[in-house]
């Protein structure tokens, strides 16, 4: 990206990136927590994704930082390995692999993703982010930030830690939710407010209303135990203690080759699905290119478990954060890994003032603008071989994780594809099509085996005593099976039901025995009755064709 290009929307772009790197710094925190790795690894994984994925990358919206869905490997990972030095080469050596995926282009099979699958991945997204935070927001922190999975390590799960939640509530945290909220919705309806971030905003009354309520000894002071927990270090020294170097001398131990493979392939197909969500949400539309993402990804997985950092990949609540708070270029990205860095090393203290509570308050909203009810109603008013792969992978999600649940929705939308294929929408009424009717088939552009079924069906139905003419004048593409099919027709079952089969338009590389090259405009004298027209495209085009005959 040029430098003219990258500066084009500075304003929103750092009053963007001063957004995220508010939300991200309890998501690295809880992350790091959650996977059993010192607190400061997860600030690591922030700071590379800011900065190192961000000067790389070609996405233009992307937030990449440690990921949920690699805590269990990561907690895993470091319990059977016994150090975590051992586990950062691991690290090192899935970014390498991560790298080489890059080069071989291997992104590209993102280009295979059901659209479906990924609106309902966003969706899931929206509706954990509530589930999760609504514990925060009433000052409920048993569940630590960054914790996505169903069953939570508190032995709670996202719904029965509602209930927990509503037994435990803290008034002061609950009181700064509620404000915090409506800060977040009401304060850039004012014209000359703002041009002040209203999540900073929010955040800044957040920490005020709790100095106050510690100031005065109100009991609806929060206590530490929900404010942000940074790690201080007391000097510069201590700081850059922090930071951790790889074992390499565990270079030929299985288990860590094992785990950078693991590393590789989750955090590969994590990042390309976070990536295609977040162009999704683009409002300019914009493409990342895939081979690209991972070759970044790969660079910055070597950088990060080299310093001492967690695996990153690309997060979908930081990218969908980005975007509401009207980041429009990867300046926002670089800002947010920036301001970790700095504020890491200067001012923990102030961080750690603010309340999970605040904090949680953004992300209900940018959860709710991820599952809102409209989008129900457009996948429900697609059809059911868009919303069935869509609910499916909501539901998944939810229950499960991300990657178990895209696995189920891409199964079901890959069945749905064929289950339109191959239902009878060619089906014939034979009262419809009378004996001596001319029936004309064009076949698609392309026809696939995913075509042979209902191609099948419809030759199978075509009523006694009329004439079938198969045009495959537009077909560019047919498939060994589809011929077959078209050959077995002709040659066997026609002539057991007097049914005289024409072949036009088929190229010679195609070309069946005995094809009649006829002109289309033939067709119509073929025999005495009317001329029926059936296209061979879309399952849902054919069905309206169908219904017109």
């Amino acid at each position: 990206m040029s430098r003219q290009s990258i500066f084009s929307n500075i304003k929103g772009d750092l009053s963007s990136g001063l957004v995220v790197f508010l939300i991200a710094v309890p998501l690295c925190l809880g992350i790091a927590l959650a996977s059993g790795a010192p607190l400061f690894s997860g600030m690591i994984a922030g700071i590379v994704g800011g900065l190192v994925v961000g000067s790389l990358s070609g996405a233009q919206l992307s937030v990449s930082g440690p990921a949920a869905g690699l805590t269990a490997v990561v907690l895993a990972a470091i319990t059977k390995m016994g150090a975590f030095d051992v586990f950062l080469l691991a690290v090192v050596i899935g970014g390498a692999m991560q790298l080489l995926l890059g080069l071989i282009k291997a992104g590209t099979v993102a280009n295979y993703f059901p659209s479906n699958v990924i609106k309902g991945m966003l969706t899931a997204i929206g509706i954990i982010i509530i589930l999760k935070q609504l514990p925060h927001a009433f000052g409920y922190d048993a569940d630590s930030e960054g914790d996505f999975t169903f069953i939570q390590v508190d032995g709670d799960n996202s719904f029965s830690a509602l209930l927990s939640a509503i037994n435990h509530i803290d008034l002061g945290a609950t009181l700064i939710t509620v404000v915090s909220v409506l800060i977040i919705l009401y304060w850039g309806k004012i014209p000359k407010l703002n041009v002040v971030p209203a999540p900073l905003v929010a955040v800044l009354v957040g920490i005020g209303l709790n100095g106050l309520f510690t100031a005065t000894g109100s009991v609806l002071a929060v206590s530490a135990s929900h404010l942000v927990s940074l790690p201080v270090a007391d000097s510069f020294g201590s700081f850059i203690g922090q930071f951790t170097l790889p074992d390499f001398s565990a270079i030929t131990n299985k288990e860590v080759w094992i785990t950078g493979a693991t590393i590789a392939i989750v955090a590969s197909v994590e990042t390309l699905l976070n990536v295609e969500a977040t162009d999704k949400l683009d409002p300019l539309k914009r493409y990342t290119p895939p081979n690209r993402e991972l070759k970044a990804q790969g660079v910055a997985n070597i950088v990060s478990g080299m310093i001492g950092g967690l695996p990153v990949t690309s997060v979908i609540v930081r990218s969908s954060a980005n975007i509401n708070a009207g980041g429009r270029t990867k300046l926002a990205t670089i800002v947010h890994g920036s301001l970790l860095l700095v504020c890491a090393a200067l001012i923990p203290g102030l961080l750690n003032k603010i309340p999970l509570a605040t904090l949680a308050a953004v992300l209900l909203v940018t959860g709710y603008k991820l599952c809102k009810i409209s989008i129900f109603k457009e996948m429900f008013s697609n059809g059911k071989y868009q919303w069935v792969p869509f609910i499916v992978t909501v539901v998944a999600i939810v229950f499960t994780d991300l990657l178990i649940g895209i696995a189920l929705g891409m199964t079901v939308s890959v069945f749905a594809i064929l289950r339109g294929n191959i239902k009878s929408s060619y089906f014939f009424r034979k009262e419809k099509y009378k004996t001596g009717d001319s029936i004309r088939l064009e076949l698609a552009q392309e026809v696939s085996f995913l075509n042979k079924a209902s191609i099948l069906l419809t030759l199978d139905h075509m009523p006694e005593n009329t004439t079938v003419v198969i045009d495959a004048s537009k077909t560019t593409y047919i498939d060994f099976d589809v011929l077959e099919t078209i050959r077995e027709f002709k040659d066997v079952k026609a002539p057991q039901k007097n049914i005289t089969v024409i072949l036009t338009g088929f190229k010679e590389v195609y070309k069946l025995p005995n094809t009649e090259n006829i002109s289309p405009e033939h067709h119509a004298n073929v025999a005495s009755g009317h001329v029926h027209t059936i296209s061979t495209g879309n399952h849902e085009q054919l069905l309206k064709e169908l219904q017109l005959n």
